[in-house]
């Protein structure tokens, strides 16, 4: 289901899920600006080659040519910082038009039992995720057109919650309500909103606590499934097209959201205690 075209704005998309949604816009004909802390060189090239464009361009310029897509990579933004985010909107926008898709793929991640997270930890990652989405929405507010979309990745655990997730859970289901106000305002300007809110995918940031992950958060992800990177991007942007509000790709991970959202919280959470009781006791017998 190619058809995506027209013009998408990406922040975080200089790798993991961003980077990989990068590489679906261009290959669906879409032109392409990305927003990141870090864009780097390999990143930069392979998007330049995806857009049909061989010639070297400095990061934050119009990198497109007569016979290519046009891209405009723009490096060392944080989606912290609303003003700076919002300067390179406006010229990503004068350099390529504004945006029929703009989606917000900055995300941070912390993976800790409450009562070992620092307070300095959850407010990052709030403001990261959280606060990231509410300035990404506002910079692109005003460039937003009849008919375009916004998509705010958050996550099924902010949906259903998670063990040593406190932070992350938290920012991700602030990013679900946020969305759920923004469909409703802008639905009155024909402009779609959507929250996308995956299970467990394959990216650098998740591999790098697959070796320290509690038993009980592995055994509440595997109830949702893993996606590969690139079987959930690909579902994403279907759904996207599709003007669907919440985005959930993955059956079990559709699955899952849908028995949290209408099974009693009694069954609910009943089945989520007896998940996690038995996986940690499982992790303790095998120390014995």
């Amino acid at each position: 289901m190619a058809r995506t075209a027209g013009t998408v704005f990406i922040s975080g998309g200089g790798s993991g899920i961003g980077l990989q949604l990068s590489r679906i816009a261009l290959a669906r004909g879409a032109d392409l600006a990305v927003f990141d802390l870090a864009i780097g060189e390999e990143v930069r090239d392979e998007l330049s080659a995806l857009a049909g464009n061989t010639n070297s361009r400095p990061l934050g310029a119009d990198a497109g040519n007569a016979s290519g897509l046009k891209i405009s990579l723009h490096d060392g933004v944080d989606v912290r910082d609303l003003d700076a985010l919002s300067t390179e909107v406006n010229n990503a926008v004068g350099a390529i038009g504004p945006p029929t898709l703009a989606i917000n793929s900055a995300g941070i991640s912390t993976n800790q039992l409450f009562v070992e997270s620092t307070l300095a930890d959850f407010e990052r990652t709030v403001a990261v995720n959280l606060f990231g989405s509410r300035n990404f929405a506002f910079a692109l507010a005003p460039h937003m057109r009849p008919g375009s979309r916004l998509g705010l990745i958050a996550s099924l655990a902010g949906l259903t919650g998670g063990y040593t997730y406190s932070a992350y859970a938290s920012s991700k289901a602030g990013v679900v309500g946020l969305g759920r106000v923004l469909r409703l305002e802008w639905a009155q300007d024909d402009i779609g909103v959507s929250v996308i809110c995956p299970p467990e995918i394959m990216t650098p940031m998740v591999e790098q606590y697959n070796d320290t992950m509690h038993p009980a958060t592995r055994a509440l992800k595997d109830v949702a499934g893993t996606l590969a990177i690139d079987e959930a991007c690909e579902e994403i942007m279907d759904l996207l097209d599709k003007g669907r509000f919440m985005v959930i790709p993955g059956r079990k991970a559709r699955r899952a959201a849908t028995m949290t959202r209408y099974l009693p919280d009694a069954i609910s959470t009943r089945m989520a205690d007896r998940i996690v009781r038995r996986a940690i006791a499982r992790a303790e017998g095998a120390k014995t």
